[in-house]
């Protein structure tokens, strides 16, 4: 019963052999060429600022694009297992997945038509 669970069981330790190996061995065999530019924090292109002890302010737009992301992530992982499992749903599957798609795609136009997609 346990022999099917074989390849699987080995392709992790493979995964995980490869990565612990990868992360170990990067200090010795990776270039050493350190300059101020490298050991400063990178914040996209911007000059980093100091922050107050107590952290700074973040605009809400951060939160809403996480949140859009997160709803239209999710929406691929409801998504997958549909087309995977397709010929099997029939017509009833199609249906209620058109149904999803138009509710999720509401959901995108109302976000659009509000701003939520425009980076200011």
């Amino acid at each position: 019963m346990l022999a099917t669970y074989a390849p699987l069981v080995g392709l992790f330790v493979l995964a995980a052999g490869f990565a612990l190996f990868s992360v170990t061995a990067a200090p010795f065999i990776g270039p050493r060429r350190y300059n101020s530019a490298k050991l400063e924090a990178y914040e996209c292109g911007i000059e980093p600022v100091d922050q107050p002890l107590s952290g700074g302010r973040f605009p809400i737009k951060y939160y809403l694009t996480a949140m859009l992301f997160i709803v239209f992530d999710i929406e691929i992982v409801f998504l997958y297992p549909w087309a995977v499992a397709n010929d099997q749903l029939g017509v009833f599957g199609l249906v209620e997945m058109v149904v999803f798609i138009a509710t999720v795609f509401i959901a995108y136009a109302y976000v659009w038509r509000r701003g939520g997609l425009e980076w200011d």
